[in-house]
């Protein structure tokens, strides 16, 4: 059986480590909340910059490509590289808080928890896995079947 003197040192050891990971936390949220990741699409006529929580910060149409495009095209290229984009923001953001989280089975006897990253960014991680904007099987996934449907002056 522990000692008293034994329990509260083991407790303010505990309690050390937890303010030492909140102040990781604090920080690591400050770096990621400031950072960006800008992807092109394969066929180099967009680029977008996607923020840290995978929004869409700009687009960019590189060349005069876009001005040739069939409007499917230009989108499924954005698409493309938003979803790229936000593949690597969701790994910036895994990297980053991977590295302070406990093990599920600390050395201290204490449990661990884990982080469950593919349902927290479910989409951007299978972007990032697939590349291309491909279903398994090479199948354009349903986003990329999308059209961009311009208005006319017709009413």
């Amino acid at each position: 059986m522990e000692t008293e003197e034994s329990m509260e040192r083991r407790l303010a050891e505990a309690r050390e480590r937890l303010e030492s990971t909140r102040a990781a936390v604090a920080r690591a949220r400050a770096d990621l909340s400031s950072s960006s990741s800008t992807a092109r699409s394969k066929d180099r006529s967009v680029e977008v910059t996607v923020g840290p929580q995978g929004e869409l910060q700009r687009v960019k149409f590189l060349d005069e490509n876009f001005r040739t495009m069939e409007a499917s095209q230009l989108a499924a290229s954005i698409v493309e590289a938003a979803n790229k984009g936000r593949a690597t923001m969701a790994r910036r953001v895994i990297d980053t808080f991977s590295a302070l989280t406990p093990p599920a089975d600390d050395a201290d006897g204490l449990p661990g928890f884990k982080i469950d990253f593919e349902e927290i960014f479910g989409s951007a991680l299978a972007a990032g896995r697939r590349g291309r904007g491909t279903a398994r099987g090479g199948r354009p996934s349903a986003n990329l079947r999308d059209e961009i449907v311009e208005d006319g002056n017709d009413g």
